[in-house]
């Protein structure tokens, strides 16, 4: 049996870099916001998107991922509505895809949501990505060359690092690619991984 091990961390956490890393030893990686990113353009979850947000989040038939971000990002309820939308659609996908790896003794999926959205219990261990607030402030600025003020915004809809770390098997400190890479070894060493890269 398959077991799942849930990624998470903070925005700007660099938790997907840690996904990475751990699909180079072999292990298969869920990225949830890229997998729900893509499976956003299908027609169904557009059309649900359209009848809960209206014309303002599309141009032409396109949606705006922007406009709908800055709607999102600043109301929990509007929030809450899109990932009603999205997140059955992922936790399908999800499945279809463990069923194609579920050869592999252990696999990861990683989520920035993963306790927001009540989905933590359903895995068998967690790991959270932990970094100081004011390098992933910077991280974020410079990945999305957007301001601290949005960053903020986004922070604030996150539960803090404690609240995650206290319900979480593993803290994985991401300050340093070096350190991170250590940390890594570590936690395959405890799961009984061959630290041998593919």
């Amino acid at each position: 049996m398959t077991k799942i091990i849930g990624l998470t961390g903070g925005i700007g956490s660099g938790k997907t870099t840690v996904a990475k890393l751990f699909s180079e030893y072999g292990i298969p990686v869920y990225i949830a916001d890229l997998e729900a990113r893509n499976l956003m353009q299908s027609d169904l979850i557009l059309k649900q998107i359209h009848n809960k947000f209206g014309d303002s989040v599309f141009i032409n038939g396109v949606l705006l991922r922007d406009k709908l971000s800055e709607i999102v990002f600043n109301d929990t309820d509007k929030l809450k509505q899109l990932n009603e939308i999205v997140h059955p659609a992922v936790k399908k996908h999800f499945k279809n895809w463990l069923a194609d790896n579920k050869n592999a003794p252990y696999v990861i999926y990683e989520s920035a949501i993963l306790f927001e959205s009540g989905s933590y219990n359903e895995y068998d261990l967690i790991i959270n990505v932990v970094a100081p607030l004011e390098i992933r402030i910077q991280r974020v600025i410079e990945r999305d060359k957007t301001t601290r003020e949005k960053v903020l915004e986004r922070v604030k809809n996150q539960w803090n690092d404690e609240q995650k770390s206290s319900k979480s098997d593993f803290i994985l400190e991401n300050t340093s690619l070096e350190g991170v890479k250590l940390e890594i070894v570590k936690i395959l060493k405890f799961l009984g991984i061959n630290q041998i890269k593919s």
